[in-house]
């Protein structure tokens, strides 16, 4: 079935518009504004409860994520000023009541909320978000039993992180003082509330960068709810904790109350009073167990001595009587007396004797004719060594050349080397030095000499007898 328009309604190639039409038609932005205006003064301020997926912390400081439940979701937005001012950091699974205001995104026809305030929905949901952080943690290794460090025995110095101005600290001091004082170092923090989380962060990582370095660290609060203990839930303060180079004990709230922080410190204290008990042992234990072990320490040494005596004693009492022991020594020294002058004098006798038999062979003219022969062979070495002495020729007009620290030079080479000569002549010395050019040896003719021939003798020469 079909039926004719008028034509003043029929579609054509150009927009028409109708005579008496009050419509005029909108553009994109036009339309974009209208619904962006009336979105926001219909939902002006509204409260969402959904779980958070997505969530994306831009550079700038605004997060952008996404509310959902079971069958539907809804785009979301946190500018920086509002998410510095957030309780908790977000992350995806938390279930969250977020207050704000609908608006639309014209460039993509998108409608979301932008959100001013956002509290986790419950403590149940704030337990769960707390279960799902700490499997994270423990997964990555933070809470790990081989990190943990053993504590110093008695730390000179204790770092302190808690709130200058509440019971905590004057409990930390008061129970120091009373086990053991130590010199305190505290830096102050806010231990609730809005930046409290990166203030203890802060603290713990600068402990070690300061002089002198604390020995210990103790991050403590007092008691409270888990909203009120939540900064010690965050994940820059557990790392912050684990990463510590200093051993840190955790001292947050009561007995009962358990944080993150107390998985990554190295010991956890039921209370902060409990964490100053455990950091000092207490002074007059100390000198009670010195007392102790000096009483044993003398106890131990004179129970020794004792004993030593004892032994000296049933040692001394097993020995033989001296004169049993220097009866065969004193007989042998005695009989060795008896037989040394008759030793001696029969050792007379016989050397007397044999001076006997030899004395007949001593005579006189013996020795003088031994002496005599003996001063010839001597005084014919004497004439011999005059005859060879270095001196001798130089009577005859022969030099002896030396160095000048008395060295006799026999080659010319040397006479060279050391420059500065001696020469000896037989009535005295002259220092001379050498020509730096050989000179070249005078050549002197010799006459030729006829060989010699002895005299034939005579027909009638008699030969010499």
């Amino acid at each position: 079935m079909s039926m004719d328009l008028p034509d003043e309604t029929r579609a054509g190639l150009l927009a028409n518009v109708a005579p008496g039409d009050n419509s005029p038609p909108l553009s994109v932005s036009e339309l974009s504004g209208a619904l962006k205006r009336t979105i926001e003064n219909a939902f002006g301020q509204v409260r969402v409860r959904g779980e958070i997926s997505g969530f994306k912390r831009h550079a700038s400081g605004h997060c952008y994520f996404t509310l959902k439940d079971e069958n539907a979701c809804i785009d979301a937005v946190i500018w920086r000023g509002n998410a510095q001012g957030l309780a908790f950091r977000p992350e995806d699974g938390a279930e969250v009541i977020a207050t704000g205001k609908l608006t639309t995104y014209p460039g993509r026809s998108k409608y979301q909320i932008v959100i001013e305030r956002m509290e986790l929905a419950g403590e149940g949901a704030l337990l769960a978000l707390l279960d799902r952080r700490r499997k994270a943690l423990a997964a990555e290794g933070l809470f790990a039993a081989e990190r943990k460090r053993k504590l110093p025995f008695l730390p000179q110095v204790i770092g302190v992180v808690t709130s200058p101005t509440g019971a905590v600290i004057r409990d930390i001091l008061h129970r120091l003082e009373d086990r053991c004082p130590t010199r305190v170092i505290l830096w102050p923090v806010a231990v609730q509330g809005e930046g409290a989380a990166s203030r203890i962060a802060e603290a713990i990582r600068g402990f070690p960068l300061l002089e002198p370095r604390p020995d210990l660290l103790i991050v403590a609060r007092g008691g409270g709810s888990i909203e009120d203990l939540w900064a010690f839930n965050e994940e820059e303060v557990v790392r912050a904790a684990s990463e510590s180079p200093i051993p840190l004990i955790s001292a947050v709230g009561h007995e009962t109350d358990t944080t993150l922080i107390d998985f990554a410190s190295d010991l956890r204290a039921p209370t902060p009073t409990a964490a100053a008990e455990i950091a000092v042992p207490v002074r007059a234990e100390l000198y009670a167990q010195l007392s102790e072990l000096q009483h044993r320490a003398q106890h131990c040494l004179s129970r020794r001595v004792e004993r030593g005596r004892e032994r000296f004693e049933l040692t001394v009492c097993r020995w033989p009587e001296p004169a049993t022991i220097f009866a065969p020594v004193v007989q042998r020294v005695d009989e060795l007396g008896d037989r040394l002058p008759r030793s001696l004098a029969a050792r007379a006798a016989s050397a007397r004797g044999d001076f006997n038999l030899v004395a007949g062979r001593l005579r006189r003219d013996l020795i003088d004719t031994r002496i005599e022969r003996l001063s010839e062979k001597l005084t014919a070495a004497w004439k011999m060594a005059e005859l060879v002495h270095p001196e001798r020729p130089l009577s005859k007009g022969y030099v002896r050349v030396t160095s000048r620290d008395g060295r006799t030079l026999t080659r010319a080479s040397d006479a060279r080397t050391e420059n500065r000569l001696t020469l000896h002549f037989g009535d005295g010395n002259v220092d001379a030095a050498v020509d730096a050019e050989p000179r070249a040896p005078v050549q002197v003719e010799r006459k030729a000499r006829r060989p010699y021939i002895a005299p034939q003798p005579g027909l009638f020469d008699t030969p010499e007898e």
